[in-house]
C-alpha cells in the first residue's frame, strides 16, 4: 500500500511538471534546489532497490498512463515475496528534463529496502514501457542523468542510506534470527509410558510413649510392667481364712496385726453428738490437717473402689478395697513395712465397705461378685453373710444401730434385706424399686427404716416397712438430675439433708426434714465430675462430725480434695505439692477425729491428719 501511494504521488508531481514545462519555451534549472549537481556512481546503488519513473508524454492518454506503474507493482510484488514480509521504503525524488525526448519526467523515485543485498539477490529496476531502450547503455545514461539532477543534500542522504544498508548487512540479522529460531525450536520428547505401581498398604502405627516402649531417656532399664490380673472365678461359699497374700499362716507379723485390731475394737467409740464448734473453728482444724511422707502408701494393687476408717481413738487403721477383690488394711502407727496387710475375700471389685457400728472388730464388705462378707478379726475369718445368685451387688448400709440387719443394693434395681443373725447366706426379703439400677443405698441416721437409693437418673427415698417383691413405691423422689447419679447420702447427724453426686457436673443438697412430703433443692454446686473410664467415679461424702460440711474428689490442679459447706462455699482444699499428685476419687472420714483418707486409681492411700 505504501508503494502504491508513492507511485500515485509521483504521478501527480510528474503531471504538474509536464504542464509547467509545456508553458515554458526553454528548460530551466531544477526548482527544487539550486545547488550544483554532481554525478552519483550507479554502482553505489546496486545494493538498493531503485524504481525509475520515466517521462510520460502528454499524448499517452489515460490508458497508457498506468501501464508503467502496473509493471512496477508486479516487479515490486515479486521482490516483496522474496523477502517474506513487506519491507519499509524511503522515497527520494529528483525532477529533471530529458534532452533526448524533450519531455519532462515524473521524477526519480527510489525505494530503498533496509535489508541485506545478498538476501535480496538483485536490484529491481523498473522502467517505463512506453520508452524505447537500447540495453545497458541506455540504463547507464539514465543513471548519469538522474545523478546530475540530485542536489548535494540528496547525494549525502543517499550515501548515508547506503552506509546504513551495508552496516545492517554486516550484522547478519536474518541469519542470526534463523539460527535462534532453530535453537529455540522445542523437540518433543518421546512419550514414555509410566508403569503405575500399586501402593503398599501400610498399617498406621499408634504413637506410644517411651514408658510403654520400655525405653528410658537415661538408658536405665525399666522394670517389667505387671500384667493386669484377669477376673478370677467366683470364690467358693463359706468362710475364708484371714491370711494376707504376702504372708503365711502363723506369721508373727500377721498375728500381731490381728491382735492389735481386736484390742482397739474392744474400746467403744464415742457417741456422735451435735457439734458445738462454729464454722470458723472447724475450718481452723482442717487447716491443721497435713499430709506427710509417712502417710502415703500403696495398700492394694489396683484401683480403689471403697474405703473405711476404724473408729479407734488410739490408733489409725484404714481399709481399702480395689477392683479385683483385694482388701488392704494399713496401720499407720506401725510403719510402712509392717503396717500394710492385704487379703483377698472377693473375686471382683469391692464396691462398699464399713466397720460395724456396734463392733469395730467386724469389717463388712460387698462385691460385684455377688457376695457380702464379714471379716471377723477375733476368729480371723471372712464369713459369708449373703450370697446372691447373680454377680450384681453394688452397695449396702446398716438398718439397725447394732448392725444386725442390712439393706443391700443390686445393680438390676433391686434391694435385699439381710439379717446377720439368721444362719445361712440368704436374704430375708428381696424387693424391686422404681430404678433401672441401684448404685448406692444409705439409711437415715435417726429414722432407720428410711433409706435413699440412687440409680441411673433417679434418687428416691423408700420405707423398708412397705417394700414389696413385685414393686415398691417411693415415699419421696428427689428430682432434678439429668444424668446418672453416682451416690446419695443422708446427713450423718440429723438426716435432714441428702447430698447427691451426679454426672451432669452438679452436686445437689435436698431438704429432707419432712420425708412424707416433697424434698426441695437447697443448694446446687457446679463441680467437674467427669472422671472418665480410668478413674473411679466421685462420691461426695459428709463429715460424720458435722451436718453441714462434706468432701469430694477434684479434677483441679494442683491435685486436691475439696471440702464444701452446704451453702456451696469452699471451706478448705486438702492438697500437698510434695506428696499428692493424683486424683483421689474415693475418700473416707474418721468418725470422731480429724483424719481424712483419700484413695486413687493406683491403689495408693493419702491420709491427712491433724
Amino acid at each position: 500500500m505504501e508503494t502504491e501511494r508513492i507511485v500515485v504521488e509521483a504521478e501527480k508531481e510528474a503531471a504538474a511538471l509536464i504542464q509547467q514545462r509545456e508553458q515554458e519555451t526553454t528548460p530551466t534549472e531544477n526548482p527544487i534546489t539550486c545547488l550544483p549537481r554532481s554525478p552519483v556512481k550507479s554502482k553505489t546503488l546496486t545494493k538498493q532497490i531503485r524504481i525509475l519513473l520515466t517521462p510520460v508524454s502528454a499524448t499517452c492518454g489515460e490508458h497508457n498512463k498506468h501501464l508503467p506503474q502496473k509493471r512496477l507493482l508486479e516487479q515490486f510484488s515479486s521482490c516483496e515475496d522474496s523477502f517474506g514480509k513487506e519491507p519499509k521504503a524511503k522515497k527520494i525524488c529528483g525532477d529533471y528534463s530529458s534532452p533526448e525526448t524533450g519531455a519532462i519526467s515524473h521524477g526519480v523515485s527510489e525505494v530503498v529496502f533496509n535489508t541485506d543485498s545478498q538476501r535480496c539477490g538483485s536490484v529491481v529496476e523498473a522502467v517505463s514501457s512506453d520508452l524505447e531502450t537500447d540495453g545497458d547503455s541506455e540504463s547507464d545514461r539514465n543513471d548519469e542523468e538522474v545523478s546530475t539532477q540530485l542536489s548535494a543534500y540528496e547525494r549525502k542522504r543517499l550515501k548515508n542510506i547506503t552506509e546504513n544498508a551495508k552496516f545492517f548487512a554486516s550484522l547478519k540479522l536474518f541469519e542470526t534470527a534463523a539460527s535462534l529460531r532453530n535453537m529455540t525450536a522445542r523437540v518433543q520428547p518421546p512419550k514414555i509410558q509410566r508403569i503405575k505401581l500399586s501402593k503398599a498398604k501400610t498399617e498406621t502405627a499408634c504413637r506410644r510413649s517411651m514408658r510403654l516402649q520400655k525405653v528410658d531417656p537415661l538408658s536405665i532399664p525399666l522394670p517389667e510392667a505387671q500384667a493386669q490380673p484377669e477376673p478370677s472365678p467366683r470364690l467358693p461359699p463359706g468362710p475364708l481364712q484371714m491370711i494376707p497374700t504376702d504372708q503365711e499362716e502363723g506369721n508373727d507379723v500377721t498375728e500381731g496385726f490381728l491382735n492389735m485390731w481386736a484390742k482397739i475394737s474392744q474400746v467403744k467409740p464415742k457417741v456422735i453428738e451435735t457439734p458445738t464448734c462454729n464454722l470458723e473453728s472447724y475450718q481452723a482444724h482442717l487447716c491443721k490437717m497435713v499430709l506427710r511422707e509417712d502417710s502415703v502408701a500403696k495398700v492394694v494393687r489396683n484401683r480403689i473402689y471403697s474405703m473405711a476408717i476404724h473408729p479407734s481413738e488410739s490408733r489409725t487403721l484404714v481399709a481399702a478395697g480395689d477392683k479385683w477383690g483385694q482388701i488392704g488394711l494399713w496401720d499407720l502407727d506401725s510403719g510402712l513395712e509392717d503396717g500394710v496387710h492385704t487379703f483377698v475375700p472377693h473375686s471382683q471389685a469391692v464396691s462398699c465397705m464399713y466397720f460395724s457400728l456396734s463392733n469395730p472388730a467386724h469389717l463388712l464388705s460387698v462385691s460385684h461378685d455377688g457376695t457380702l462378707r464379714r471379716g471377723d478379726v477375733t476368729r480371723a475369718v471372712f464369713d459369708e453373710v449373703y450370697r446372691s445368685e447373680e454377680d450384681n451387688l453394688s452397695s449396702f448400709d446398716f438398718l439397725a444401730t447394732d448392725a444386725s440387719t442390712l439393706i443391700v443394693g443390686k445393680w438390676n434395681g433391686e434391694v435385699a434385706v439381710v439379717d446377720q443373725r439368721t444362719p445361712g447366706a440368704s436374704a430375708e426379703l428381696s424387693a424391686e424399686l422404681n430404678l433401672k439400677m441401684t448404685r448406692t443405698v444409705h439409711t437415715n441416721p435417726l429414722i432407720r427404716h428410711y433409706f435413699v437409693a440412687a440409680g441411673a437418673g433417679n434418687v428416691d427415698i423408700y420405707d423398708v416397712r412397705h417394700l414389696k417383691a413385685s414393686g415398691s413405691k417411693a415415699v419421696v423422689s428427689l428430682a432434678g438430675h439429668t444424668k446418672s447419679v453416682a451416690s446419695a447420702y443422708f446427713s450423718p447427724v440429723t438426716g435432714n439433708r441428702v447430698l447427691t453426686t451426679c454426672a451432669d457436673d452438679t452436686l445437689r443438697i435436698f431438704e429432707t426434714t419432712c420425708i412424707s412430703s416433697s424434698a426441695p433443692v437447697l443448694t446446687t454446686i457446679r463441680h467437674n465430675n467427669c472422671t472418665g473410664r480410668w478413674l473411679t467415679r466421685f462420691r461426695a461424702i459428709w463429715d460424720p462430725k458435722r451436718d453441714d460440711c462434706f468432701v469430694v474428689g477434684s479434677m483441679s490442679r494442683p491435685r486436691q480434695i475439696e471440702a464444701f459447706h452446704v451453702t456451696g462455699d469452699l471451706v478448705h482444699p486438702f492438697l500437698s505439692e510434695d506428696y499428692l499428685g493424683s486424683v483421689c476419687s474415693i475418700n473416707a472420714w474418721h468418725p470422731t477425729r480429724y483424719i481424712l483418707a483419700g484413695g486413687n486409681s493406683s491403689g495408693r492411700l493419702h491420709v491427712f491428719k491433724e
